[in-house]
């Protein structure tokens, strides 16, 4: 681990698996197991990012909603024992509703969202891109409520996220995996007031 804040967030290093994780009593904390080390996860989130997920989530439900399973944070992505992670706004085709169980997503979703903060960005950009990567997330948004932008990436031949677009102002988001995917970027900042 090479960043300072990243260290302070690990809570317990060593293998933690989703089994140990689902047993911890409730302590009012959020968590998140990355390779095996368990993670706190940053308090409360802002009402700007609130509003941000409410508004994703009520466009992705309005265009999708007969394809897609459109589900938000806090909720368990169960990518292996060891990789248990909580996007913001996450998509899993109906063909593929048997992975999501009352457990949460036991699998690969077809789309994670990020809403990223000043305590989230790095661990956002780096290492969770990473870990969603590696288990062939297909497509990963990023959105920035500072620069009102949202990010692209597709997953590459190499395992790895590359940038498709970056949409800003008028842009209207759209993905050539995710064909019911169609609102101008504006609409999630609509209502910011910050």
């Amino acid at each position: 681990m090479s960043s300072n804040k990243r260290n302070e967030d690990v809570v317990r290093e060593g293998q933690v698996t989703y089994e140990m994780y689902a047993e911890m009593p409730d302590d009012g904390q959020r968590y998140e197991v990355i390779d095996g080390v368990l993670e706190m996860m940053p308090p409360g989130v802002t009402t700007t990012h609130q509003v941000i997920a409410r508004e994703l989530l009520m466009l992705l439900a309005g265009s999708c909603r007969s394809d897609y399973i459109v589900l938000f944070a806090p909720l368990d992505v169960i990518l292996t024992r060891t990789n248990v992670l909580q996007p913001d706004v996450l998509m899993v085709h109906r063909s593929r509703s048997a992975i999501v169980t009352n457990r949460g997503i036991e699998g690969v979703p077809d789309l994670v969202v990020e809403i990223l903060s000043p305590s989230t960005r790095k661990r956002d950009k780096v290492v969770k891109s990473k870990v969603y990567a590696k288990h062939g997330v297909p497509e990963y948004w990023m959105i920035d409520p500072l620069t009102k932008t949202l990010e692209q990436y597709g997953l590459t031949d190499g395992g790895y996220y590359e940038l498709e677009n970056e949409f800003g102002g008028e842009d209207v988001v759209a993905s050539d995996k995710l064909p019911c995917v169609s609102f101008p970027v504006s609409k999630l900042f609509a209502e910011m007031w910050q």
